[in-house]
């Protein structure tokens, strides 16, 4: 062969090592757009509870930026918020570790601190997707940086319920300021595709009715927007998490489905609709739902994830129908009294260990029964009707947002929390039933009176003729007590009434 023809193939070797070295270039660091340009892949990653029985949140967090890393995506453009009391929790049998799974490996290790504590709240959260540094306190001051050729992904494992999120501190995120602060960075050209999964019960109501087709961004929810989602790995589950945990929940039933998905599989190769056909199948317990832009759902992975280079061997295999039924599941809510139950069976008869688990527990359910009361008495009185299982159960058409009056709702949401009991995660599954108060139109008015250094919060309903600070002649009350708080409900006998929150005696 002539030097020419050496030197030609020479040359096609050299241009085959360049496109070579480019492709895995664009697939660890940048993400290629359609016009040529690159972008950044960013990501931010939400545990939004706090407390070791709600382990199972941080653990998928710990986990997705586990899989984020392997896949590429650097921790200068990886944004993770969690309480960060799980690891070193005097409670956890592995000190300093955090597991996923039964038998699995220690997601903890290398997670970036950057929102934790008092910082992982709902103003940070906002700013930080806006990238305005100067609205964030506390915390690394990390804020994502995006330009419109970059791609988000947005992960958020937490109790929930119709129409917010709960964070471990300040208030929560409700739908209708999340779906602003995204309208507003499509405005602002603060990306170029955007990617939402949400862990959390009812959390298709962040997005019901509310998020728009034509904002290049493609949500998924584990459940829809009147139902709960599970948790998976627990003690009474198969498989069961170790007997030290004492009955504890490593994880998520959606969140462990696209997190074990995702950690197995070539992300080149699989594209969004793919991993929500894997996801929703795997998924029993709740309806996986998915919302906005269709447009992106043959979108592979990897333009948001990255994909870990160890995968490029793996094909697109779902869980076998039988492997799927032998994982079970314990609903979100039942948590709590299923673990205390486990401590309970697992601490020696007499022990102080278990006379303090079963103390927690008549707690509990009393907790329970009262919030199931006090919401029941609410919804019979304020719309005077006897008939409140509609009001419980009934829901809005599909395609409508939650509700149409969202100060209404918050003010609701927000005082029932405050008044009965700072844990409300249970009590948040009536979040429906106050979204309906609204919805049929109840003026609902908050007062604020301070009698000394106490805050005395009133509703009027003027729905039921005119409202009225009663006159101790005419007014009859029934208390109701949450948790440490005073509960009256005023009645009068013109059927006028109001819902008086907080206070011990009547007003005079």
């Amino acid at each position: 062969m002539s030097f020419l023809g050496h030197f030609q193939i020479f040359l096609f070797l050299y241009a085959l090592l360049l496109l070579s070295a480019q492709s895995r270039k664009t697939e660890h660091d940048t993400e290629s757009s359609d016009d040529g340009a690159e972008g950044t892949r960013w990501a931010v990653l939400v545990a939004g509870s706090k407390e070791y029985e709600n382990y199972r949140h941080q653990a998928d967090i710990c986990h997705a930026y586990q899989i984020l890393r392997k896949g590429g995506l650097k921790d200068e453009n990886i944004i993770v918020f969690m309480f960060d009391d799980i690891a070193l929790n005097p409670k956890n049998p592995k000190r300093g570790v955090i597991i996923n799974r039964p038998g699995g490996e220690d997601v903890y290790q290398g997670v970036p601190k950057d929102y934790t504590g008092e910082a992982v709240n709902v103003e940070n959260f906002l700013n930080v997707i806006l990238g305005n540094e100067s609205g964030v306190t506390g915390g690394s001051g990390k804020v994502v940086k995006s330009g419109p050729n970059d791609n988000i992904f947005i992960y958020y494992a937490d109790h929930g319920a119709t129409g917010f999120m709960s964070m471990p501190t300040g208030e929560a995120l409700y739908a209708e300021d999340f779906i602003k602060v995204l309208e507003r960075m499509h405005l602002l050209k603060r990306y170029k595709k955007m990617v939402i999964y949400i862990e959390a019960c009812e959390s298709g109501s962040m997005f019901e009715g509310l998020l728009k087709t034509n904002l290049n961004i493609y949500a998924v929810t584990a459940s829809s927007a009147e139902e709960s989602s599970s948790g998976i790995y627990c003690g009474y589950t198969y498989p069961p998490s170790p007997p030290e945990y004492n009955g504890l929940c490593l994880g998520d039933e959606f969140s462990v489905s696209w997190l074990e998905d995702s950690e197995l599989h070539d992300m080149r190769k699989e594209t969004l609709k793919q991993q929500y056909q894997v996801v929703k199948r795997r998924t029993r317990s709740s309806h996986v739902c998915r919302f906005g832009s269709e447009e992106l759902l043959n979108d592979y992975l990897v333009s948001y994830i990255g994909t870990n280079p160890e995968n490029k061997n793996f094909s697109l295999a779902a869980l076998t129908a039988s492997q799927i039924s032998n994982l079970s599941l314990v609903n979100t809510r039942e948590i709590p009294l299923l673990y205390l139950r486990k401590k309970i069976q697992n601490a020696p008869v007499g022990s102080p260990e278990r006379q303090e688990a079963q103390k927690n527990l008549i707690d509990e359910m009393n907790h329970r029964k009262q919030i199931d009361q006090n919401i029941i008495e609410i919804l019979r009185l304020s719309l005077n009707q006897s008939n409140v299982l509609d009001l419980l159960t009934s829901t809005r058409t599909t395609g409508q947002p939650l509700v149409d009056d969202w100060d209404c709702f918050k003010t609701l949401v927000k005082s029932f929390k405050n008044q009965c009991g700072a844990k409300m995660e249970y009590g948040m599954k009536y979040a429906g039933a106050l979204a309906n108060i609204c919805n049929m139109g109840v003026d609902v008015k908050q007062h604020l009176h301070r009698q000394g250094n106490k805050t005395q919060t009133f509703f009027w309903f003027p729905s039921i003729l005119s409202p009225f600070l009663g006159s101790q002649d005419t007014a009859a009350y029934t208390r109701y007590v949450c948790p440490d708080i005073s509960l009256a409900f005023v009645l009068a006998t013109d059927m006028t009434f109001l819902v008086h929150f907080g206070v011990d005696e009547l007003p005079g």
